[in-house]
């Protein structure tokens, strides 16, 4: 069984949301990410099927933005209440790949999105996809899971 990305999005929401807070689109987006680059990069696959875009503000899977744009701004929080699509059934995920899911949420949940973002537009590969733009241009460019993977890989032999 392959965990797909709505999977992997209702497991962080599940795992992250705390009550009453939520969680910005901006920090799942970059979750997701850093749960797919790392598992590129210790794996040699990714986790689920979705190419991230280089945006603005960071990667962003498309069908996440496109499942949250209606009801959620970029900052605005996203709460489990509020929701009626949340996958109800994530055991269904393998044992493994949740157990990975919060391996990564272990180093990365603690970060705002800001912090997130800026994180992001330091690492090669959303550098890579933006090709020389500028951080506040415009871009779908897709981001290389092989740049990610290389990028990830390589800071796995630097820990």
């Amino acid at each position: 069984m392959t965990t797909t990305i709505k999977q992997a999005t209702d497991y962080i929401l599940h795992r992250v949301c705390e009550p009453s807070r939520g969680i910005s689109p901006l920090k799942l987006q970059k979750l997701l990410y850093y749960v797919q680059g790392w598992h590129l990069a210790l794996f040699g696959k990714p986790l689920f099927k979705g190419e991230f875009q280089a945006w603005v503000h960071g990667p962003v899977n498309r069908e996440v933005y496109d499942r949250f744009v209606n009801a959620y701004s970029l900052y605005t929080p996203i709460r489990l209440e509020q929701l009626s699509d949340v996958e109800q059934n994530l055991d269904k995920i393998p044992a493994a790949d949740r157990s990975f899911i919060d391996e990564v949420l272990q180093s990365y949940a603690g970060f705002s999105g800001d912090q997130l973002e800026y994180m992001t537009h330091r690492e090669s590969p959303w550098i890579n996809a933006r090709a020389g733009l500028p951080d506040y241009v415009r871009s779908e460019a897709i981001i290389s899971e092989a740049d990610m993977q290389e990028c990830y890989s390589r800071m796995s032999q630097q820990s």
